[in-house]
């Protein structure tokens, strides 16, 4: 990060009254993971900006905030309980390890540490304790904030978990597995693990200020609860016009500095919330763990179960902006939430793999034949378990319903299926493969494929076929293209796609997947970008020029099938089997054996 950008950060901030600092290092720059080894043993940069050295740690913030503006700001860094989370060192990884870092950037400047967030909470306590304890006295009066994860859902933890390199206790894996599937219940699990945490901390005597850092991933209702539940909120009523009241103004000094701003604890949004009549305990939800995809992972978005709009005033109406956010939101959700996207990224890029590991799994394809084969290889179960544009290493089960579909587009015409799945008509919702949500429920799910093919088979193949009379009232399209060039079948800009839904007892109806335009869009910028990522990662030239080149000559195409009742799901893979299987003149790379 070049100085500049942050000392505009920085003043910024201080034109804003903003005194409170949390100083990351942040995703080390990949610049040395792109960089190329040519043939020649020249190296080449491509894309590369400048870096500024001046930033190279987390302390070096510090000190340079310190140095230009005093005491101004009131500093936080992170802590690490169960150590730092280093993808080369994993099995090193422990406090102690990072505890000459953390002890030269509190004698650097900081007033106060946020840890990792963490569900052991004995690994926490210790790691306090040896803090406080410690020899050099640095630790003895510092604020250390825990910092906490609610659990949204069974997906969510097992993803942010790995990728943090956090343990699970047993007896939490326990109680979570037999229910993943029921995302209600795990939440509230969920809610009663973080509550207990909290009580098992704040009963460890503290000669520092105590608070606590949510992870909220910008879904607040679960913490809401966790806040009730643990009587972290006031219990008198805060009266709508007194906003002073709502805001602790009780100084705190840590480190011999004013660290009152640090200290303030606004409660007004709960209060609000219970003053307008929309509950802040905990609300009946539906699952986002059903793989809607049988390519990549992602976290559903759901529709909240408020009562339906009504004009009488003793019916409680919530509006959707104010409860859309319940659940977490991801690729197929509902892009209006402020949720919307993938709920956690630990890296500055968005493939899968780091460059290494990426040259490793998919090679430096120079054909289709080469591409083809590993999305093959991949729907078949085999390595590589993820492709570039998999965020999770698991195919779905639903894949292998219809795999052998998936197959025959990849292989007879070269398009590479990225997203899909299967038609249902009203499986339990115990089915375990289709069920997802409460007990007691039906599921039901549109069928859908998402794929790249050939610029040149979209407008002469599928176009016409997806808007032929014969068709065209039983499906429906979204077509992208890394120009920004964009397609669809819809006439209305704000028509969404129920494509998975559940009838649940004593609960309005679910969606729990949608396909949209401004979600599609979003995802096609990013999944031709994970073209450029991938070609950036290859050292061979032909390689990268390869990669780049499809890119340019590539539509992604979301196509969704209207028809999905029993004995009439096949229909739209039909139909995609039929004008895959018809012969073209010319085609950048359509065709058999291509």
């Amino acid at each position: 990060m070049k100085r500049k950008v942050v000392d505009d950060a920085l003043e910024e901030a201080k034109i804003m009254g903003i005194r409170n600092i949390l100083a990351l290092r942040g995703d080390p720059p990949r610049e040395e993971e792109y960089r190329q080894n040519t043939e020649d043993g020249q190296e080449e940069e491509e894309g590369i900006g400048e870096n500024n050295d001046d930033f190279v740690w987390a302390i070096d913030l510090v000190r340079y905030i310190r140095r230009k503006y005093g005491n101004y700001f009131c500093i936080g860094v992170a802590a690490y309980p169960e150590g730092h989370a280093d993808e080369s060192h994993p099995v090193d990884q422990s406090y102690e390890q990072d505890l000459p870092f953390l002890i030269q950037k509190v004698e650097a400047g900081a007033d106060f540490l946020v840890t990792q967030f963490f569900f052991d909470v004995h690994a926490y306590t210790r790691f306090e304790r040896a803090l406080r304890e410690h020899e050099s006295g640095v630790f003895r009066r510092i604020a250390i904030i825990p910092g906490l994860l609610p659990i949204q859902n069974y997906q969510i933890l097992k993803r942010t978990t790995k990728l943090a390199h956090c343990r699970i206790p047993p007896d939490l894996s326990e109680t979570l597995e037999p229910i993943k599937a029921d995302d209600e219940n795990v939440k509230q699990k969920g809610i009663e693990a973080l509550c207990g945490i909290i009580r098992e901390i704040l009963a460890v005597k503290s000669d520092g200020p105590r608070g606590f850092h949510f992870y909220t991933l910008n879904l607040e209702k679960v913490v809401g609860s966790i806040l009730e539940d643990c009587d972290l909120i006031p219990s008198e009523p805060i009266a709508p016009d007194a906003d002073e009241s709502a805001i602790d103004e009780s100084p705190v000094t840590t480190n011999g500095i004013d660290c009152s701003s640090f200290n303030h604890v606004l409660y007004g949004d709960l209060q609000s919330l219970k003053l307008s009549g929309l509950p802040t305990s905990r609300r009946p939800s539906t699952t986002d763990n059903h793989p809607t995809t049988t390519h990549r992972s992602c976290s559903p978005s759901q529709i909240l179960n408020g009562t339906h709009p009504s004009t009488n005033p003793s019916i409680t109406t919530p509006l959707r902006e104010a409860t859309w956010d319940d659940y977490p939101n991801g690729r197929f959700g509902d892009a209006r939430s402020p949720a919307f996207g993938t709920p956690v990224s630990y890296s500055l890029s968005s493939l899968p793999l780091t460059p290494a590991h990426a040259r490793s799994a998919w090679g430096e394809p120079t054909s289709p034949k080469h591409i083809t084969s590993l999305f093959t290889s991949h729907l078949r179960g085999s390595p590589p378990s993820q492709l570039p544009w998999s965020d999770d290493p698991n195919l779905s089960p639903e894949t292998e319903l219809i795999r052998d579909h998936l197959l025959f587009l990849t292989e007879k015409r070269n398009w590479w299926t990225v997203a899909s799945q299967p038609a249902v008509d009203g499986l339990p919702s115990t089915h375990p493969i289709h069920g997802w949500g409460p007990t007691k429920g039906f599921v039901f799910q549109k069928p859908f494929v998402e794929f790249f093919l050939p610029l040149s088979d979209w407008n002469d193949l599928l176009r016409p076929h997806l808007t032929s009379a014969t068709i065209r009232d039983q499906v429906s399209y979204y077509a992208g293209h890394p120009s920004g060039a964009f397609e669809t079948s819809e006439g209305n800009r704000e028509a969404v796609h129920a494509v998975t839904w559940g009838s649940f007892l004593g609960k309005e109806i679910a969606t729990a997947t949608m396909v949209e335009e401004v979600s599609f869009k979003q995802w096609c910028e990013e999944a031709f970008g994970r073209w450029e990522e991938w070609a950036r990662c290859c050292r061979q030239k032909e390689a990268r020029d390869y990669l780049r080149k499809q890119r340019e000559e590539c539509v992604l195409v979301n196509v969704i099938g209207h028809i999905y009742r029993e004995g009439e799901g096949d229909w739209l893979w039909a139909a995609l089997r039929e004008v895959a299987a018809q012969k073209i003149e010319d085609g950048t790379r359509s065709g058999e054996g291509a």
